[in-house]
């Protein structure tokens, strides 16, 4: 099975950008779809940005559309969420998903990462 950890979080102004990244080991990376979600305080998670098991395809949320890009690099394990243009309401954790074969919707996440703060002030 395979283990996530994220990294890249931090605190940043409205305007400012981020890139988190979200390494992978002990599975076989280019099997899964990886995404991202993210919590915010009192708040259900939700779906960030998704990238498909070949990359081929993505998917937004359409409250980052334009200004978030995920991208996996599968030689390195990795996969990265761009973050352009932080507004405040982006803040939250930012967690990494996995899941076998899925799409890049995840809708049968399997696996999560700890977590990395994001937070964005005004």
């Amino acid at each position: 099975q395979v283990q996530l950890e994220e990294s890249g979080g931090g605190l940043v102004q409205a305007g400012d950008s981020l890139r988190l990244s979200c390494a992978a080991s002990g599975g076989t990376f280019n099997r899964y779809s990886v995404g991202w979600f993210r919590q915010a305080p009192g708040k259900e998670r939700q779906f960030v940005a998704g990238i498909s098991w070949n990359g081929a395809g993505t998917y937004y949320a359409d409250s980052v559309k334009g200004r978030f890009t995920i991208s996996r690099d599968n030689a390195k394990n990795t996969v990265y969420l761009r973050m352009n243009a932080l507004k405040p309401e982006d803040t939250g954790v930012y967690d990494c998903a996995a899941e076998l074969y899925g799409s890049e919707r995840l809708r049968a996440v399997g696996y999560w990462g700890q977590g990395t703060q994001v937070t964005v002030s005004s």
